[in-house]
């Protein structure tokens, strides 16, 4: 682990040169709430009757190992989840009661990440769901979880 005030910055020619184009891939720019534009920009994609979720990890997403942080991990997992019960109940507001992760691989700058998720069971106002987090071919993440669903505003 580097010292504290370590800079650990990775020069932008160090994931440059490989880079994943998200766009050029099919996917599109997904809309942001404020919290989400400070961990993006994260990307979306119809894939048949399901969206796949991701974001292009880069230097400000790393730990002080140089891997991505798990907190941003743990980010993607919960956005992802979320629109996939806002899609599932047909655009209701719904917020996260419980998220329960498990951390498999590491993710490095210059990979795509992308989260993938499915409904297991919906009671009437809560939903239960899991999904998985992939980069590079090899799973890093895998979530369940409990969102309740809310009433009209």
């Amino acid at each position: 682990m580097p010292p504290p005030g370590a800079d650990i910055s990775m020069p932008a020619s160090a994931i440059d040169a490989d880079a994943f184009d998200p766009a050029a891939a099919g996917w599109k720019p997904r809309g942001n709430s404020s919290f989400s534009s400070l961990v993006g920009p994260l990307w979306a994609r119809r894939e048949g009757e399901s969206w796949a979720y991701g974001f292009l990890a880069g230097p400000q997403h790393t730990n002080a190992h140089g891997i991505v942080h798990g907190g941003m991990l743990v980010t993607l997992a919960d956005n992802a989840l979320g629109l996939v019960v806002h899609e599932a109940s047909g655009g209701q507001s719904a917020v996260t009661m419980q998220l329960n992760t498990h951390f498999l691989s590491a993710a490095h700058p210059g990979e795509f990440v992308e989260a993938r998720g499915e409904v297991m069971r919906r009671g009437r106002s809560v939903m239960f769901v899991r999904g998985t987090l992939m980069a590079g071919g090899r799973m890093v993440l895998a979530a369940d979880g409990i969102w309740k669903l809310l009433g009209p505003r």
